[in-house]
């Protein structure tokens, strides 16, 4: 497994919107093992392949408690079945953000159909942080990020120190 670098907003890639996996192979299963590893090392729930410059519909998540052994779910070709119409509110982050957390409300659950790491045909029901990480990957998949979910203040505000950090750090290389 190799570690991949993740695009830093706001790089214009990770508004691509993916392109579905046609088979699933060992490119493909290469792909989610350094997602996973790429996720671990950052400290994320979750990473979409198109945060490390992959336009495909596959990513992973784990959003296992800090005290019970890690559950990865790795996803390709994910589509949202059904929704639940309550919502929930969630502090939200992303590893394309560095060290930004907004509030973002979302559907508390919903059914999900994709494909597993072995090309099979799965469904899951989730909930909570679960159901909020696997959205907010999915969102990815379609070019948007959850900053799109704030509003226009908010997000030109974060997209600015974003923008500004990164001039600095060009700079100081």
């Amino acid at each position: 497994m190799t570690v991949r670098p993740i695009l830093i907003a706001p790089d214009k890639r990770l508004k691509i919107r993916s392109n579905p996996v046609e088979r699933v192979d060992a490119e493909i299963r290469t792909l989610l093992d350094d997602l996973l590893e790429t996720m671990y090392r950052g400290d994320g729930l979750g990473l979409a392949a198109i945060q490390v410059g992959v336009p495909k519909r596959a990513f992973v998540v784990d959003v296992h408690a800090p005290d019970t052994p890690p559950a990865p779910l790795k996803l390709v070709n994910p589509e949202i079945l059904w929704s639940s119409p309550e919502r929930i509110i969630y502090e939200e982050g992303c590893l394309s953000f560095p060290e930004y957390f907004a509030e973002v409300e979302r559907a508390a659950e919903l059914r999900l159909r994709y494909l597993d790491e072995a090309g099979e045909a799965r469904e899951i029901e989730a909930a909570e942080t679960l159901a909020i990480c696997l959205q907010h990957e999915i969102d990815h998949l379609d070019g948007k990020l959850f900053v799109d979910h704030l509003s226009l203040v908010k997000r030109g505000i974060i997209m600015r120190k974003l923008a500004k950090a990164r001039r600095a750090q060009a700079q100081d290389s």
